[in-house]
């Protein structure tokens, strides 16, 4: 990745504002005066530029920092140029204090902030780095296993064994328990600690003692560790044939990820399926529709609007799966791209939402890179669901609302009261349906 940088401070020259610097800036304000989707007065953007520069180098040391206030005027390239001018004043006095990276930074954070759009943020390198791989789930080495402690007994549980992992060809299996790594006990130790214990460098091998069934492995299970890619989706069948599918992510692989599961599930003979998007803060677009399309046959899955009122319609991809009997598990968290697929479900009537009323947030957001890495993150729209609901700072209530208990394990029928109102429901749901069949 190439960065940028500022003519080297010292003591015989004064930094300059490059052009290379000229530009990210320019290209901040107008992604901001262009494409958020409301209007703003250019006003508002210069003084956030200014508040923030100013709130950096008093950060820095700086007690009272005697810059320009730039005052907006009708001419987009003159309220560039009364920024630039403001932070090359700032290079000019304060660049031996504060690496002019920084200043440059500190006006686009600012230009971003004065929106007052929670979602409009500007991304340093590192930030955009971090949520790429969030999204599209950052590569690391390990074994390949989805862990957390064990409720009863304390220890290591596997709750998901990624496929074609070094762990899946060593023959770990979903709900055994890791007593040990590398002869360290995993009782009450906390699922971070243990996640890089099971993480090393790629070809090094840890020894697990693993319990089965309520039996020891015998000897250790030896497991050399290699590249993994972390999966958005984990999925396992329950009891009654009900497939069980969680999303923790709305990722650039999601979509293929899910059919892998559904396919896997379907051949398992799965009767009905849930579908949870608890904790899940959403990620792409096109990820929601390709998730959407799954469960909705034909049809909006969901309409964005712009500023100035485009409106673009997203429809279903046609390529759901056979119909079967689906509950949505949504709650506080459940949010943005997550909404837009239990909205879509929802208002097609192909599933039940249950849980508790989902975040709310209607709005989406564009990421524009920025040479140095860094990048702009603006909302540039609005979303509606396919009944032209507008769940913006309202959420999605439920069809049937169901509170979450305290000291509840995600995903485990035993210790999660929400999933096992869902299997009871769609126990019903099944013995509907094949009576129904029933000649």
């Amino acid at each position: 990745m190439l960065v940028a940088t500022g003519v080297a401070v010292g003591h015989a020259a004064t930094p300059q504002v490059t052009d290379a610097n000229q530009d990210e800036l320019a290209t901040v304000y107008h992604h901001l005066e262009d494409d958020y989707y409301k209007q703003i007065n250019p006003q508002v953007l210069l003084t956030g530029a200014h508040t923030s520069l100013v709130t950096c180098l008093k950060a820095s040391g700086v007690s009272n920092p005697s810059l320009p206030d730039p005052r907006a005027v009708g001419d987009d390239t003159a309220n560039l140029r009364a920024l630039r001018a403001e932070l090359q004043s700032a290079y000019g006095q304060y660049g031996n204090k504060v690496a002019p990276k920084n200043l440059l930074y500190a006006e686009m954070v600012g230009l971003a902030a004065s929106v007052r759009d929670r979602y409009t943020l500007f991304l340093t390198p590192q930030e955009y780095t971090s949520l790429n791989e969030d999204l599209d789930g950052g590569n690391f080495s390990g074994v390949g296993l989805s862990i957390n402690v064990d409720p009863k007994t304390h220890y290591l549980h596997v709750d998901q064994v990624i496929s074609g992992g070094p762990a899946e060809k060593m023959g770990m299996q979903a709900d055994d328990l890791i007593l040990a790594i590398d002869g360290q006990t995993t009782k009450n130790v906390p699922t971070d600690v243990d996640s890089r214990r099971l993480r090393g460098k790629a070809g090094t091998i840890v020894r697990l003692d693993v319990l089965r069934g309520g039996r020891h492995v015998p000897g250790f299970v030896s497991i050399t560790r290699a590249l993994i890619h972390q999966p958005s989706v984990v999925a396992k069948m329950l009891p009654d044939q009900v497939g069980y599918v969680h999303l923790t992510v709305f990722g650039a692989t999601t979509g293929t990820e899910l059919d892998a599961a559904l396919s896997k599930l379907d051949a398992q003979n799965a009767r009905a399926y849930v579908l949870d998007l608890r904790d899940n803060g959403g990620g792409y677009l096109t990820a929601a529709v390709d998730v959407a399309s799954k469960f909705v046959p034909s049809g909006p899955i969901v309409s964005v609007k712009e500023r100035g009122g485009s409106n673009t319609q997203y429809n279903a991809e046609d390529t759901a799966i056979t119909p079967r009997p689906l509950v949505v598990l949504v709650n506080r968290f459940t949010a943005s791209a997550s909404e837009i697929t239990s909205g879509a479900i929802q208002d097609n009537g192909v599933g039940t939402l249950m849980g508790t009323r989902t975040f709310g947030k209607g709005v989406v957001q564009t990421i524009f890179p920025l040479p140095d890495g860094a990048a702009i993150k603006v909302t540039t729209a609005r979303y509606f669901t396919p009944h032209g609901r507008d769940i913006n700072s309202v959420g999605i209530q439920p069809d049937v609302n169901v509170a979450l208990a305290k000291n509840v394990k995600l995903g485990d029928p035993a210790h999660d009261n929400q999933l096992r109102q869902a299997l009871d429901y769609l126990r019903g749901r099944i013995a509907a349906v094949s009576s129904s069949d029933a000649p």
